[in-house]
């Protein structure tokens, strides 16, 4: 798609398979280039969003090497949706103020210090709000001059088919800039999406697609996938079938695992196991078996036709799981891009 104006351009750092790359290449808001250092990435980048792809450690790049690669462009946009691990709810046992946890986002400011870019946008999980880093990074993009504004989205009410709300950071040197509002007045349902896929047994796969393929289930996980319901838990399930964790105290708060999604409503977050029944709620709705792996590609908004593996490629559940879980949602990246180019329509001239 030819971008829409072109005067922008955009960096993608840490861009993984190019889920925000791709919602901006939609949007008309070419990107120059992703940085990242999976060099797995690459290939499907580079195939679907008719990007450069430099394989790197975000420490090893500096403000000249962004300067370089945006061009002769006026306006540089400069996202940086670094991984969230350290932000995970999982992590906040971690001391919060602790340096040595946080380098991606240190870096990420490094190189807008070096860059300064027009335009800055960020993504990432809600709970970084709860970091001193977080504050510090916002306070810094303020001592350089720019216009923040940063808050929780979620990420069905902008066409994402699954329930995933994400922190998302705005940043301009023009003036002051904001996301815009929800672009969907219904959510997107698991039945709109995959409800006319193929269908394929647990440890098979699509003849016609090879990521259409499910992980297989033991005998017992069968049984269990067998008595669950659609938006139900383990509880539904016979005694027989229970886990030992499921009958201690410490285990029963615990249900939203082992479950079938629910046709007529969005998807739950798609996790880097998505791909596992008993990770979360990614049994299929009907079908005895988990989501495939392009199921989960297009809960988190890729086209069908997104290409991840080279046509004799093996396919890898660990690490397209992985890459696919990790993606900014397409859909996102899409009213990120929007946000942007309504801003930059009503002070660039």
């Amino acid at each position: 798609m030819q971008s829409k104006n072109t005067k922008i351009r955009a960096i993608d750092l840490f861009c993984g398979v190019g889920g925000l790359t791709h919602g901006f290449l939609l949007e008309g808001l070419k990107v120059n280039a992703g940085i990242d250092l999976d060099l797995a990435c690459k290939y499907p980048y580079e195939i679907n969003n008719q990007a450069q792809f430099i394989g790197k450690d975000v420490a090893s790049i500096s403000g000249s090497d962004l300067n370089e690669l945006f061009g002769k462009s006026k306006i540089r946009v400069l996202a940086g949706c670094a991984p969230c691990q350290p932000f995970s709810t999982y992590a906040q046992k971690y001391d919060v103020k602790r340096d040595d946890k946080w380098s991606l986002l240190k870096q990420f400011s490094r190189l807008i210090k070096e860059s300064s870019p027009e335009i800055v946008t960020m993504e990432n999980v809600p709970s970084v709000y709860k970091h001193e880093v977080f504050d510090s990074f916002v306070r810094s993009l303020k001592r350089r001059g720019y216009y923040v504004w940063h808050g929780i989205v979620d990420s069905s009410l902008y066409g994402a088919p699954q329930s995933r709300k994400r922190m998302v950071l705005l940043a301009s040197l023009f003036g002051e800039i904001k996301f815009i509002d929800p672009t969907q007045k219904k959510q997107k349902t698991v039945q709109e999406v995959i409800g006319r896929l193929e269908r394929i047994q647990a440890g098979r796969s699509s003849a016609k697609d090879p990521l259409h393929a499910t992980r297989s289930l033991s005998q017992i996980n069968y049984e269990r996938i067998k008595a669950s319901r659609p938006g139900g838990t383990w509880r539904d399930w016979p005694k027989q079938l229970l886990l030992e964790c499921h009958k201690a105290e410490s285990g029963k708060t615990f249900s939203g695992v082992y479950g079938r999604m629910e046709w007529h409503k969005p998807a739950p977050t798609m996790t880097t196991q998505f791909y596992s029944f008993g990770t979360g709620r990614f049994g299929h709705p009907e079908q005895n078996r988990a989501i495939s792996l392009r199921e989960g590609a297009i809960f988190q908004g890729f086209p069908r036709g997104y290409k991840f593996i080279r046509k004799d490629d093996a396919v890898n559940f660990t690490a397209l799981g992985r890459m696919i879980g990790n993606a900014v949602p397409v859909d996102l990246g899409r009213a990120i891009a929007r946000s942007i180019l309504q801003h930059v329509s009503e002070y660039s001239t």
